[in-house]
């Protein structure tokens, strides 16, 4: 699938709207079809959606708000490139929050909820596609969050999510990786299911500062390849 592709599927539904467009080009940045630091240059955005400069301006900066792109005074709109202290910061924030969200929601976490949570385990069991896994891991975890009734935390917690999802990609590809996130989902869902708070929230912390490490290296061992 290229940028073409995703527009054309904005096309079909006949409503050209930033929220859509916003959509069309996040995928492209979680696909890579628009690698980090490249222009994206609104008036080829605007024809390839078939609209005027304005819906296009306007999806951009949805997109800058959650971190993807990054938007240059006279000199356009470049996708944003995550730096490994921003990559730290994201996670520590990522872990208060979340840690946050399991203390208020697991209390109230129903046998549907844990069930829900463990069919979106089993298939990520199923797949290997990097784009369906990183979706599967959201899933996964708003699952267990949705309970808090906090709709402002959990947008919060969403947009670090999409922050890092292009490299979670990367990192769910490898299937080291890929196993140890998956043991961790099921000693966490474990302790949900037991209703043992303390467990669950050491066990989610321990998840989330982790994968932030790895990150973290991912993204330092990128940049030191560059230099």
């Amino acid at each position: 699938m290229n940028i073409n592709d995703l527009a054309a599927n904005v096309l079909q539904q006949q409503r050209s709207t930033p929220d859509l467009i916003a959509d069309a080009l996040r995928e492209a940045i979680l696909r890579g079809i628009f690698q980090e630091g490249q222009s994206l240059r609104q008036d080829e955005i605007a024809t390839q959606f078939g609209v005027s400069r304005i819906p296009v301006r306007e999806a951009l900066k949805q997109l800058e708000a959650s971190g993807l792109v990054t938007l240059h005074l006279n000199r356009g709109a470049t996708v944003s490139v995550l730096t490994p202290a921003e990559a730290q910061e994201i996670c520590e924030i990522r872990s208060a929050l979340e840690v946050k969200a399991m203390q208020l929601a697991i209390s109230q976490l129903t046998e549907q909820d844990i069930e829900k949570a463990a069919v979106i385990l089993e298939t990520t069991n199923q797949t290997t596609e990097a784009g369906l896994l990183a979706k599967l891991n959201w899933e996964f975890h708003a699952t267990l969050y949705a309970t808090a009734q906090r709709p402002r935390l959990l947008t919060m917690i969403k947009n670090l999510h999409v922050n890092v999802d292009r490299y979670v990609r990367l990192q769910m590809a490898q299937m080291d990786y890929l196993e140890r996130s998956q043991k961790e989902h099921y000693q966490i869902l474990d302790a949900c299911r037991q209703r043992d708070s303390k467990a669950a929230i050491k066990l989610l912390k321990r998840h989330i500062d982790t994968a932030g490490e790895q990150l973290v290296a991912y993204l330092q061992q990128k940049a030191s390849d560059k230099s």
